[in-house]
């Protein structure tokens, strides 16, 4: 099996269940067999005999998938299946392990935690390592952020234990990243790599990976989450740009979840009835309010039109409030279709209303935790509702719901909140019975909440391909990590901080700092996009402001561009030149949005720094756009890294040139703290 960057083979042995070989260098790496314990005693996963299982599947998304399957060498009565899915002209290969026994058998955990090890390889001849973090939740910005963390030899000689989910190692011309599809807050780690003095490093389960007494057999496989490897021959920057093409094009069969749109959300005015007006976050949901948002929001060129909590008359049944919406929304329906425009709902999957016909029929799904029933707790305003399992059978019914909505209001982007990793321990759903401890089964549920995600959202994909479901990520506890990128997508920013992050008291108003219109919230915004390096920047949705005035519209416009493309805030109080301003410069950004969605990420200064900026131009076309953004009055230079389209548009106060290989050199001059965007390969009349 091969591409046209690597060759796979699967020899089947212990220390090289199966080996990735770089066709232009050569160089290969073997990934070590895993090992179960099944019964008491641990099997190493290496195979007797190995034989492709059908032909290859070709993908929706590109992707061919191959099938590999074997007799383990230690013990005949267990099978392990190996799917690989791969992709031409990209490096990125994604495996998983599928064990199923021929006769009823169970894995075990004799020494109470998990000691299941999925694989190993040697690092022994890449000397430059790094540990690559995706779930950290940095308390400074109130977000989830990335963290590169070089591997020290003494971390290796010392055996620790590094989460990830993503380890890089190179040698500066041959460099190789091996990671794994799961998610958790940082140090809460639900697998490790496990280093040893030799360079070797191991990936293990840590907790939650299955339960002591897990049933195995003909027709109870255990399926292992997603793996990736990939390796180039290049450095560190030639490798991330090519998983970052991966994550875009070929990480998932859901690809609506990968396009720019342009989202709107009204939860920031809910948010704005209830601390500044004095009201309720519920008196703007009504039909006139919305019919007017919806209204202005065209005219500023937003595509996803999302109407936040309380739409619904209860959660868990999700039907449309009838005294605020007449008519299952049809009004609203019809203005955004006319306009063009997609409806997205709000959800908290893990509720349903006490009154709910979800509820009743699944009340044995409700969760519990040391054997405790919840108290039904008010959602947003509305009914009070009780907190249900994901991890049970109330899954599919919650799928099926989300079908229906697609159907029966043509939904296509599904806001998904209030998902923490913990929360449910009872022994009769699907994360542990009651032979295990309640910690074992608290674990199980925290390691599987993100799955059953993945599932709902596969399910919602096949029959509703032009769904989109985005989760969110705003607070810490939450599953974060490569695990969901597989499915949809990442609400990645609400307001950022609270007053109470910085210590600062505050009481009878609203409790975040960054809800005002100027440069504070776009520094906490921004910051996060360090992910753009790995992840495409297009799957972290962050809504900026879009209030006057003039600097502060052009402050945001040039924040969002940069592929976060999210907006909230009180359209109807935006001036008329306001409202012209967006709709005039995000018409530019769409012309080339595709472009910056694609490229990879340059960025001179940090945020907040003077000057920070951003280019976003398409190697190939050298369309794309250049934000640049200063805290003080003064004039500033900048020469493009890469070649760009000679036609452009720039906002004020910006000179373009191009020197005599392509490249743009740009001079903008500001009168004060604010931001300059370029547009390149545009038509501007």
């Amino acid at each position: 099996m091969k591409n046209d960057l690597f060759e796979i083979q699967v020899p089947g042995r212990a220390e090289g269940l199966w080996r990735y070989r770089q066709l232009a260098t050569d160089h290969a790496c073997d990934i070590a067999a895993p090992t179960f314990e099944v019964d008491g005693k641990d099997v190493r996963a290496a195979l007797a005999a190995v034989a492709m299982v059908g032909g290859p599947v070709r993908l929706s998304n590109g992707c061919t998938e191959h099938v590999y399957e074997g007799v383990l060498a230690e013990d005949a009565g267990l099978v392990l299946r190996i799917i690989f899915r791969t992709a031409a002209g990209d490096p990125v290969v994604r495996f998983r392990y599928v064990l199923r026994s021929t006769a009823p058998r169970h894995l075990t955990r004799t020494s109470g935690r998990d000691t299941l090890e999925y694989l190993a390889i040697s690092l022994a001849d890449l000397p430059q390592a790094k540990e690559v973090r995706f779930g950290e939740f940095q308390e400074l910005v109130y977000s989830f952020c990335l963290s590169e963390l070089p591997i020290e030899p003494r971390q290796f000689e010392n055996r620790l234990g590094l989460m990830g989910p993503m380890i890089v190692a190179g040698t500066g011309d041959r460099t190789m990243l091996v990671a794994y599809e799961h998610g958790s807050q940082v140090p809460d780690a639900f697998l490790h790599f496990a280093l040893e003095p030799d360079r070797r490093v191991r990936l293990r389960a840590v907790k939650g990976n299955y339960t002591g007494g897990q049933a195995i057999g003909p027709d109870q496989p255990f399926e292992t989450i997603w793996f990736q490897f990939a390796a180039v021959a290049g450095d560190e920057e030639q490798l991330a740009r090519a998983y970052r093409a991966f994550v875009l094009r070929h990480m998932t069969l859901n690809a609506e979840s990968r396009k720019p749109y342009i989202f709107y959300n009204t939860w920031a005015y809910q948010e704005r009835n209830k601390w500044w007006n004095h009201t309720t976050f519920l008196e703007s949901m009504r039909e006139d309010r919305i019919l007017a948002e919806i209204d202005v929001a065209h005219r500023m060129g937003v595509d996803v039109f999302v109407i936040d909590t309380g739409w619904f008359s209860r959660t868990g049944d999700w039907r449309v409030n009838p005294d605020r919406f007449p008519n299952d929304m049809k009004s609203v329906r019809e203005k955004l279709a006319g306009y063009g425009m997609k409806l997205g709902l709000w959800f908290n999957p893990l509720a349903a209303g006490v009154n709910s016909r979800m509820l009743e029929r699944h009340r044995d799904c409700v969760m519990t935790w040391r054997g405790r029933k919840p108290t039904p707790r008010q959602v947003w305003e509305t009914e009070a509702s009780l907190p249900m399992c994901l991890v049970s059978r109330y899954a599919d019914a919650f799928a099926e719901e989300l079908v229906r909505l697609v159907r029966e209001l043509g939904v296509t982007y599904f806001k998904w909140d209030a998902i923490g990793q913990y929360g449910c321990d009872d022994p009769g759903h699907d994360h542990g019975g009651a032979e295990c401890s309640p910690e074992e089964r608290g674990d199980r549920y925290a390691f599987e909440i993100g799955r059953r995600m993945i599932r709902v959202v596969d399910r919602l994909g096949r029959d509703c391909p032009e769904a989109i479901v985005d989760f969110d990520i705003t607070e810490g506890g939450r599953f974060v990590g490569l695990g969901f990128l597989a499915a949809g997508k990442y609400f990645l920013i609400n307001n950022g901080p609270y007053y109470g992050n910085y210590n600062i008291p505050v009481s009878n108003q609203w409790g975040n700092l960054f809800v005002f219109p100027g440069p504070a919230r776009g520094w906490i915004c921004r910051t996060p996009l360090a992910m753009d390096k790995w992840i495409p920047s297009v799957l972290f949705l962050t809504h900026y402001l879009p209030d006057d005035p003039k600097e502060s519209q052009i402050l945001n416009i040039a924040s969002l561009i940069l592929g976060q493309n999210g907006i909230w805030g009180d359209p109807l109080t935006v001036s008329e030149e306001g409202v012209a301003r967006f709709g005039r410069l995000l018409g530019l950004y769409k012309q080339v949005r595709g472009d910056v969605t694609e490229s990879f990420p340059v960025r001179t200064g940090s945020v907040g720094s003077n000057p920070e900026i951003h280019e976003k131009i398409s190697d190939e076309t050298g369309r794309g756009v250049l934000a640049i953004f200063a805290s003080a009055r003064g004039a500033y230079s900048y020469v493009t890294a890469r070649r760009v389209d000679e036609r452009f548009f720039a906002t004020d106060g910006v000179t373009v040139s191009l020197d005599r290989s392509g490249r743009a050199k740009v001079d903008a001059v500001f009168d004060g703290p604010g931001a300059k965007i370029v547009f390149f390969g545009v038509k501007s009349s």
